[in-house]
């Protein structure tokens, strides 16, 4: 019972960074598809207040997104190291509750 309770823990890890990995992905296109169609949508008149903001919005749109990206490796280096620590305190766990009841030679 307490094997299926650590298998599940292990699970729920991986499965919630790949949830939110894929959540970021598709947040991320969503925000592309909005900005873009307000861009091409061409609803606002040349050199005016609201077209200038606009273009100034997506470019800094732009910016705000090529600046996450620049980082985007460092945080999925950082969850794969956390990922890492948790199997191996899986798996020391799982060492010890087999080595408690055996009287055999030790590591």
């Amino acid at each position: 019972m307490r094997n299926l309770r650590m298998k599940k823990k292990g699970a729920g890890l991986i499965t919630g960074l790949v949830v939110s990995i894929a959540a970021l992905v598709i947040a991320v296109i969503i925000s592309f598809v909005i900005v873009n169609t307000l861009d091409d949508a061409s609803l606002l008149t040349a050199n005016s207040a609201q077209a200038n903001a606009t273009t100034r919005l997506i470019a800094n749109y732009t910016a705000g997104i090529d600046n996450v990206s620049s980082k985007l490796p460092t945080v999925l280096l950082v969850a794969a190291v956390v990922l890492i620590l948790g199997v191996l305190a899986i798996l020391w766990a799982t060492y010890s509750k087999m080595n408690m009841g055996g009287g055999g030679a030790s590591l």
